[in-house]
């Protein structure tokens, strides 16, 4: 039986069915191969061009650097570096206040679109919507400062007195860099609830819990890893923020913490300096370039710190 069986085989297969001749080795296709080198390559792009960011901003406030000590940066209140003043307190200042109150307005904001989107809006309520926020992140940000400086600027004077609001401030200034972030944040954090598991919620609700207490004690909590992630990089583009603080929150470096006067944030002051006859290699010149490196590590500091609460705080469901 067993030989009439091999008679019935083709040749190059044996009685257990396996073909000797067949070549099993893994075929290298052409089309993943380009794609992987393309991929590997727009990676490799990228890593040299942070690099090279921090290699020009290095070499160009080198000469800033090496004039002055990092105790008196962080310590004096003036910068003026025409006259050897180099405090960038005033700069740095500004920029938090700008930064924290965006943060005030954007983070709760955003977070209660992203829950009312992700556990109340029906579904066309939601495709509907959300085209509508995003609108906001795709207006251009002169737009906003100029929204900061014609409206925001006189509803604060007319709630707080002309006496009390300058024209130019700080809060009008935040408040437009947080409308401007809120689709960020809510976009972010509507992505990190959707992603927890329908077996949450259920649960949630077999016990006897509210929608409301569901979405605060049980998904909200779930999704705090990502809610976290998409606020630190909300942080990350307020204290980056240039042109909203350029025209509404004033001009000239001034170490204040009344948020309705006039002060200079470290983006704003790169713009009107940049924007001025400056001469190569000149200590003015380099010093956009000290405050740059400083914006870059401040940035870099908010990325590992998002990495870690990710890792920190993630939740992994089967």
């Amino acid at each position: 039986m067993a030989q009439h069986i091999e008679t019935l085989l083709p040749p190059n297969v044996e009685s257990d069915g396996y073909n000797r001749s067949a070549d099993l080795r893994k075929r290298r296709n052409i089309g993943e191969i380009i794609i992987q080198a393309s991929l590997f390559v727009a990676g490799a792009i990228s890593i040299l061009t942070t690099i090279g960011i921090v290699y020009e901003l290095s070499k160009e406030s080198l000469g800033v650097l090496s004039q002055v000590s990092l105790i008196e940066i962080f310590t004096h209140t003036k910068w003026n570096p025409q006259m050897d003043d180099f405090g960038i307190l005033p700069l740095l200042n500004a920029t938090l206040i700008t930064s924290s109150i965006a943060m005030l307005v954007a983070l709760p904001m955003g977070l209660s679109i992203a829950i009312y989107l992700s556990e109340y809006a029906a579904p066309k309520a939601r495709d509907a919507l959300k085209p509508i926020l995003e609108v906001l992140a795709g207006i251009p940000t002169v737009v906003y400062g100029y929204f900061a400086l014609t409206f925001m600027t006189p509803l604060l004077r007319s709630i707080f007195g002309n006496s009390i609001v300058e024209i130019y401030n700080t809060a009008s200034a935040g408040v437009a860099i947080g409308i401007l972030i809120i689709p960020m944040v809510s976009s972010m954090s509507e992505d990190a609830l959707s992603a927890v598991p329908r077996a949450l919620r259920e649960a949630s609700y077999g016990l006897g819990a509210t929608k409301l207490e569901t979405a605060v004690k049980v998904v909200l909590p779930a999704a705090l890893s990502g809610i976290m992630a998409a606020f630190i990089v909300a942080i990350s583009r307020a204290i980056g923020e240039t042109m909203i603080v350029a025209i509404a929150a004033g001009a000239g470096p001034n170490f204040t913490f009344n948020p309705f006067r006039p002060a200079e944030t470290m983006t704003g002051h790169i713009v009107r300096i940049s924007g001025g006859d400056l001469s190569y290699d000149s200590i003015d010149y380099n010093s956009i370039f000290a405050i740059g490196l400083f914006l870059f590590f401040i940035t870099l500091s908010l990325n590992v710190i998002s990495q870690r609460i990710v890792r920190r705080f993630r939740e992994v469901y089967e």
